[in-house]
């Protein structure tokens, strides 16, 4: 090996061994007796070969991803040269070589190879190179390494959001996960997976913030987890839950082979931040994909048609990244749950992920259907929001969250908006409102707003839902 020197990757395109065999099939193809000219002998084997002392660096080709030992043109111009001064014999440059063109643009370490011995070494190191560039491949949202990512059907894919305050990031709100296990899945025949089924997934809303801190230019709808029940834990406790989380899906970490698990976001670089402030170790050979740089990638290799900017109406700018709810616009899912709580982002983020990277195969989830949610006020300091689900006392410090939608056909469905919860008419309680009382107090006060609070109502209606006891 030579000293450390780092040069350009700019040029260095031609596949060592490559060069070798296309020499042999050269001599083969034309009837060259090769073994029998007095330079014969530097082709007896590839090690004969690298004789020369050979400039190499190692590289993976932008297109398919393979690492490999490159060389220049004009070594083999050198080595042409060195034939025809040394033994009086003219060599033709080979043009059916391994060409390739190198993903890295950034300096690369150079080397120089006169053994088998240093060749070896270096061509061990080269399943490092390719986790490397695959890693920011699969970052900067290349569809095709994505692609071949989801084909492989033996990785787990976990989908994250983070909900934090707008005056100090670093105090997260809540957190939630979906995951899909392929490998599992594919093991089971249970090919492609189906969101509702297949996705694991989980809501944890931190008990600390939970009444006390409102995002007032981004809300935020902690009580509106549409997938499963929400848990309220502690400040303390949250980052080992997501420890426990990201364990329980990764595989070891390898400088060779990449991870069984993959990073799913909709803010690669946010998340990331959050989870290095809870010191959550992350394996290094973990590939994550941010859904807004892939799917702008899509749209700019043209694999997701024409599209209009929906703020000018104008044709779509190429590099332009869409917000997620854009995205679920442009795939026609159904919004029937709130953005901004994140659980339900963590989900359409893994929804939105499979839909690009499988599209045919791959079905939105059906519109939910609602059914009335009890509200009361918190069992934490402070209160939430008035129609707001309540919170049942669970063990250890943990309360469930009731969900707030159901799949049963036998539930009725009253579209009076996303945050309203119907009451139950009872007897033993005059306080209490009926379902017309609301419809006919709603006429008049306007539909709520997306965190179920009516805006403009009446003193008559305000002093009622005061004193009110709904079940």
């Amino acid at each position: 090996m030579s000293d450390f020197q780092l040069v350009d990757s700019q040029g260095w395109e031609y596949d060592l061994q490559s060069v070798y065999a296309a020499y042999m099939g050269y001599f083969q193809l034309n009837g060259i007796p090769w073994f029998e000219r007095s330079w014969g002998h530097l082709f007896n084997t590839f090690e004969d070969f690298l004789s020369f002392s050979w400039p190499v660096i190692t590289a993976t080709d932008a297109y398919t991803g393979r690492a490999h030992i490159v060389t220049r043109m004009t070594s083999v111009g050198a080595f042409v040269r060195m034939i025809k001064t040394r033994f009086g014999d003219t060599l033709p440059l080979v043009d059916n070589v391994v060409k390739v063109y190198p993903f890295e643009t950034h300096q690369r370490q150079l080397r120089t190879i006169s053994d088998y011995s240093s060749y070896k070494k270096l061509h061990a190191t080269l399943r490092a190179v390719y986790l490397s560039a695959l890693k920011a491949r699969i970052r900067l949202g290349e569809p095709r390494a994505i692609q071949e990512v989801w084909d492989l059907h033996d990785k787990s894919f976990l989908a994250i959001d983070f909900e934090s305050s707008e005056r100090n990031a670093a105090a997260v709100l809540e957190w939630g996960y979906a995951a899909v296990r392929c490998g599992h899945l594919d093991a089971l025949g249970a090919w492609p997976p189906i969101p509702e089924d297949n996705y694991r997934r989980g809501h944890y809303i931190v008990n600390e913030y939970s009444d006390k801190i409102r995002n007032k230019y981004n809300p935020t709808y902690p009580w509106q987890y549409a997938f499963g029940e929400s848990q309220v834990v502690s400040k303390a406790g949250l980052p080992q839950i997501i420890q426990a989380i990201i364990s329980s899906l990764a595989s070891p970490d390898s400088e060779t082979q990449t991870n069984s698990l993959v990073l799913i976001t909709h803010s690669a670089a946010e998340d990331l931040r959050r989870l290095d402030e809870m010191k959550i170790k992350l394996p290094h050979n973990l590939l994550i994909v941010d859904v807004t740089v892939y799917e702008s990638c899509l749209f700019k290799a043209g694999l997701r048609g024409a599209m209009l900017d929906a703020k000018t109406g104008s044709p779509r700018q190429p590099s332009s990244l869409l917000s997620l709810r854009s995205i679920l616009h442009s795939l026609h899912v159904p919004l029937d749950f709130a953005l901004h709580n994140s659980g339900n982002d963590a989900f359409a983020c893994l929804l939105v992920f499979q839909m690009l990277v499988d599209p045919k195969n791959t079905q939105a989830p059906p519109p939910r259907v609602q059914r009335p949610a009890t509200l009361t006020r918190s069992t934490t300091q402070g209160s939430i929001p008035l129609l707001s689900p309540m919170l049942t006392p669970g063990a250890m410090a943990v309360a469930a969250m009731q969900r707030p939608h159901s799949a049963s056909p036998q539930t009725p469905r009253f579209d009076l908006g996303d945050g309203l919860a119907i009451p139950r008419q009872s007897p033993t309680f005059p306080n209490r409102l009926s379902v017309g009382d609301i419809q006919a107090r709603i006429s008049i006060a306007g539909a709520p707003d997306e965190e179920g609070r009516i805006k403009n109502t009446p003193d008559t209606l305000s002093r009622k839902f005061a004193h009110a006891t709904i079940g």
